[in-house]
C-alpha cells in the first residue's frame, strides 16, 4: 500500500536491509513495530517490500519525531535483535522530502 502522506515537507526514513536465514520471532516483531510506530507523534505513514532486499520508508513530520521513535525502547529492544539475530546489513537514511507527486487511475 502506498501511504498517504500530507503536502511536503515531511521527512522519509529509509531502512534498506539484507537478511540473514534467521526468521524466529522477525514477523511478529515487524508487525508489532509497525503498530507501535503509528501510536508515534508525528508517524505519518509506512511503506514496504522485500525480495532478495528490503526496503521499508517510514514518513514522519519532523527530525524530532524520528529522534523520539529510535529512542523509543522497544523499538530500541527490536534494534537490537535486528543486529545479533536478522540482518546481515542494513543501511538507514533520512531524507526531507520536499516535493511529491502521484497518479492514481
Amino acid at each position: 500500500m502506498i501511504a498517504n502522506t500530507p503536502k511536503p515537507p515531511y521527512y522519509a526514513v529509509i531502512f534498506s536491509t539484507l537478511r540473514t536465514s534467521d526468521n524466529e520471532g522477525y514477523d511478529e516483531m515487524a508487525v508489532k513495530m509497525e503498530e507501535l510506530a503509528k501510536k508515534q507523534d508525528g508517524y505519518l505513514g509506512i511503506e514496504s517490500a522485500r525480495n532478495d532486499l528490503g526496503i521499508t520508508v517510514s514518513y514522519w513530520e519532523s527530525l524530532d519525531a524520528i529522534l523520539k521513535w529510535k529512542n523509543n525502547a522497544e523499538h530500541s529492544v527490536a534494534r537490537k535483535k535486528g543486529k545479533e539475530l536478522w540482518y546481515k546489513k542494513y543501511q538507514l537514511r533520512i531524507c526531507k522530502v520536499e516535493h511529491d507527486y502521484g497518479f492514481e487511475k
